[in-house]
């Protein structure tokens, strides 16, 4: 099967998913859990609980376990999928997955230590041409989302985002005082750059992220008209068309 739409948007489309998940076995966007493990290991103890928002067929979970992190519950919108994967690690106690929507978590408040998505917030975005101006659709649709999860932290717990999105447009999204963390990122990657971003709850904002929600404010009165571009390696043409 060829697994490359023919339209980016069908990546918003959980059929167009469900239709991948029954043939394809495994696909990492980003890279694998050891291209990303030296900056997971500073962030994420074994001990914690740890909600993965999007895990597709991803091999992160599993690698993760393997690892140590044993209190790994995983979700996703395709049932295929988590069906799917549910057989695959059938034998790994501590590990259990859900379908479920990123915008409607059904967990109590505070109820994990670690939330982590790798390019899933990303795929949300897979029709936006221009980071200056997110439409309003994605704006409401990622506002949703990081509201869900930061309720779901705990204090002191950490959302942790792996995305190809550089930090000036990437933290324009996550920089508002309302989701009651702050942010640092890291990169990773030879030759391309992906960067690794950890929101602490119940951590100010710094003075200089606290200017940049400020200043997006008043940017949504009056955007900028030059359209950035960024660096891509995934095969996937949505990370090629897209500059978030």
């Amino acid at each position: 099967m060829d697994y490359l739409p023919d339209n980016n948007s069908r990546y918003k489309d959980v059929a167009y998913w469900d239709e991948r998940y029954k043939t394809e076995q495994c696909y990492d966007w980003l890279g694998s859990f050891s291209r990303v493990q030296h900056l997971l290991e500073k962030c994420v103890q074994k001990e914690d609980s740890i909600l993965i928002l999007g895990c597709g067929n991803s091999s992160m979970s599993g690698d993760m376990y393997s690892a140590g992190y044993q209190t790994i519950t995983n979700i996703d919108y395709s049932s295929v999928c988590i069906s799917a994967m549910s057989a695959r690690y059938s034998n790994c106690p501590g590990m259990t997955w859900h379908q479920m929507d990123v915008r409607q978590l059904s967990f109590p408040n505070v109820s994990f230590d670690v939330i982590l998505e790798k390019a899933t917030l990303d795929a949300i975005m897979v029709e936006e041409k221009t980071p200056w101006e997110v439409s309003p659709q994605s704006a409401c649709f990622i506002h949703k989302a990081l509201t869900e999860i930061s309720r779901c932290l705990k204090p002191g717990g950490r959302f942790v985002s792996v995305s190809f999105a550089q930090p000036f447009f990437r933290k324009r999204l996550y920089a508002r005082t309302e989701y009651d963390w702050s942010i640092k990122h890291h990169s990773y990657g030879d030759g391309f750059e992906y960067f690794v971003y950890v929101m602490t709850k119940g951590e100010k904002l710094s003075p200089e992220d606290a200017a940049l929600e400020k200043k997006v404010l008043q940017d949504t009165k009056h955007p900028p008209t030059g359209i950035a571009t960024t660096q891509n390696e995934d095969q996937e043409d949505f990370l090629s068309n897209i500059d978030l």
